[in-house]
């Protein structure tokens, strides 16, 4: 019968084999090369790794910026976008308010169909004018009617003249009322100016 030896692994796995130190001869300048200087274990000059350095630096300068390009053209696209954002948002507010005072410029007349019917005594016109005109007024309509004051001709269109005092022009009478669809200029009111 034979004995057989038990090799024993440690837990963990087979310990690590111990690495033998090498020979002096091995570490003879002959054998390592001649841009190795004995005992200097093959490392770089100051040099070269000052070399490398500058290199690395440079390499890490033009990628910063072209990052620093790349930020700064999407920043501008960015902003291209939001203000094209806000173009468009204006420009369709603007066509809403164009074609809402299309629709009050068609019903001018029959704001004035009332006014000339309520001017000749018919008192039962009257409610349903201001209810128009209430509706109206709260989206934005602004009626200008008013006697007695300066004459503006941005708002007012003078189609009669009388002479005045004190040289001031001044609205004498509102023969027609003139509009405002918010805030812009839909019919300017037709008055007989003074001054």
């Amino acid at each position: 019968m034979s004995e057989s030896a038990e090799v024993v692994t440690p837990p963990g796995g087979p310990a690590p084999a111990e690495e033998a130190p090498l020979p002096e001869d091995v570490l003879d300048r002959d054998e390592v090369g001649d841009d190795v200087a004995p005992g200097d274990g093959g490392l770089p000059s100051v040099e070269d790794i000052l070399s490398d350095l500058e290199r690395v630096t440079a390499e890490r300068d033009g990628y910063l910026a072209e990052r620093d390009e790349y930020l700064l053209l999407a920043q501008s696209k960015q902003a291209e976008l939001e203000n094209l954002r806000k173009r468009v948002a204006k420009q369709q507010a603007d066509e809403v308010t164009r074609r809402t005072a299309s629709v009050v410029r068609n019903l001018l007349p029959v704001l004035d169909a009332f006014d000339y019917g309520v001017g000749h005594g018919d008192e039962s016109l009257r409610p349903l004018q201001g209810q128009l005109l209430n509706i109206l007024s709260s989206e934005g309509l602004e009626r200008i009617a008013d006697a007695d004051t300066d004459f503006d001709p941005e708002q007012h269109e003078a189609v009669a003249h009388e002479p005045g005092e004190d040289g001031r022009q001044v609205v004498a009478e509102v023969m027609r009322p003139g509009y405002r669809w918010q805030g812009h200029l839909v019919r300017p009111a037709m008055v007989r100016v003074r001054g």
